[in-house]
């Protein structure tokens, strides 16, 4: 499993950077004002910063751009790593640069110069967002030391504290990483399952439900997901009760499929390697629920994840069966490569009929439409609640994690329907993203506030992100936790 950088906090002593190793950066504004470390930088290296600003080109950089000077004379530092950077820097800003330092020095130790910058945390989240990789399956990987990065600031104390809770997300979202950069034969339903269950040392109440109790609840809409595959199906719930007791926790629910042949209805060839991120929902639910409990949050949320394979097989589910959910309606099976929907609606049920929540926000790497319609920039969001839509797409701004809002209504819905059962789970080509949001509303109660989140586009990418390497992502791990934050937490 992947580690965060060892990150230090220490006291901001200019009169220390001659004998500085490694990578050490100093800060310069984008009009060119030198702070108190890059003057004495500027000093030892004989002008070279100053000549460098004086350059025409440096009023082009943009904020965030890092400029390495290779071994600096006057300096024992392997390189000096200038930072553009505005005296007042967003959160985001400050998270963007530090993932950019790290991608300036990969795997090298950094002092990063900070003087008074109010927003060093998020600096120092940002380089721990970035140092991330997965090559646990390559024999032929060398052991690499562990980053070294040490923050200097003049309130070096405060900063440290400032980031420990911002610490706690970026484990969070490291994990859900791992999970979704897995391959299905090593993560299997059980293999999940037991990561899950390990949590319960940072305090988070866990359960798991076999077969046996899923077929008890009537969840034949999930069952038959997984019935053509030999890893059993399961759901595994995660309560984390740090607020008042007795209030209604915020329920987070994730599909769950560790690999997706498509069923009977088989996927082509080409590209089915990429079907282990099938179960990114689930993951982002187990790192946003191993972050609450690691910063110890103020509030009570609950987290369930339906664990599935979707195998062709004798036993697989047809295109054109019926199976009943939990709820009760009957669903007609057009395509069982839709499947995904058929687990989150029988989770979703139990969701709401166990545990009475404050509001429910599933997420699923759901359907292609939504990368046609928003690539793989936003993720797809649908409410039937103004109120905690806006909150979550003000939460997601502001961590820097693309979200956009598209509709709901009755013509989409009306897409959904079927001969002989209650329901179809699809819904045709046109408006596939919507109709499949549509099939989730039928299982959320009337008076239920309720966010459904494609993340098909953003959990796993071609190339790299500001914060992460090509692969998983982990988004929404930040989102969620700051939508906790700012509307769940006690005071």
């Amino acid at each position: 499993m992947s580690t965060l950088p060892a990150i230090r906090f220490a006291d901001y002593d200019p009169k220390e950077l001659s004998g500085m190793t490694g990578h050490v950066v100093v800060l310069v504004t984008p009009e060119g004002v030198m702070d108190q470390a890059a003057r004495s930088a500027n000093r030892l290296t004989k002008g070279a910063l100053a000549r460098l600003i004086a350059d025409p080109g440096f009023a082009k950089h943009k904020p965030g751009t890092v400029i390495s000077l290779c071994w600096p004379a006057g300096m024992a530092a392997e390189a000096l790593l200038v930072l553009v950077l505005p005296r007042r820097v967003t959160p985001v800003e400050a998270r963007q640069a530090g993932a950019k330092l790290v991608g300036a020095a990969p795997e090298k130790s950094l002092t990063v110069m900070a003087g008074s910058m109010p927003k060093a945390a998020e600096l120092a989240m940002g380089i721990a967002l970035r140092s991330y990789g997965f090559d646990n399956h390559k024999s032929t990987a060398e052991a690499k030391p562990a980053s070294k990065v040490t923050i200097a600031h003049k309130a070096h104390e405060e900063i440290s504290a400032a980031y420990a809770p911002l610490a706690a997300v970026a484990e969070g979202v490291h994990m859900t990483r791992d999970l979704v950069n897995e391959p299905a034969n090593v993560l299997t339903t059980t293999e999940f399952a037991r990561r899950i269950e390990e949590m319960s040392e940072i305090g988070l109440e866990i359960e798991i439900l076999d077969e046996p109790a899923l077929e008890d609840l009537g969840m034949g809409a999930l069952l038959c997901v997984g019935q053509g595959s030999d890893s059993p199906s399961k759901v595994a719930i995660m309560n984390w009760k740090g607020g008042t007791e007795g209030e209604a926790p915020l329920a987070l629910v994730g599909k769950g499929v560790v690999f997706d042949t498509g069923g009977i209805s088989l996927k082509p060839a080409a590209g089915m390697e990429d079907m282990t991120m099938d179960m990114g929902g689930a993951g982002v639910v187990v790192g946003t629920m191993k972050a609450l409990a690691l910063r110890k949050a103020r509030a009570n949320v609950v987290g369930l994840v339906g664990l599935v394979e979707n195998m062709p097989s004798g036993n697989a589910t047809r295109p054109g069966d019926v199976v009943t959910s939990m709820k009760g309606d009957t669903i007609e099976v057009i395509n069982t490569d839709a499947e995904g929907r058929l687990v989150l609606c029988d989770v979703l049920w139990y969701t709401q009929e166990r545990f009475k929540p404050a509001g429910v926000i599933d997420l699923a790497t759901l359907t292609g439409a939504v990368i046609i319609g928003l690539g793989h920039e936003n993720a797809g969001v649908f409410s039937n609640d103004d109120s905690l839509c806006n909150g979550f797409l003000k939460s997601a701004k502001a961590t820097d994690e693309g979200a956009w809002r598209l509709p709901l209504g009755q013509g989409y819905d009306d897409q959904l329907k079927s001969r002989i059962a209650d329901m179809k789970n699809v819904g045709g080509r046109p408006a596939g993203s919507i109709t499949a949001a549509q099939f989730l509303q039928r299982f959320i109660k009337d008076d239920m506030p309720w966010i459904h989140l494609d993340i098909a586009g953003v959990a796993s990418v071609k190339s790299a992100t500001a914060y992460a390497p090509k692969g998983a992502t982990g988004w929404g791990v930040m989102a969620l936790d700051r939508l906790v934050q700012d509307r769940f937490e006690m005071e």
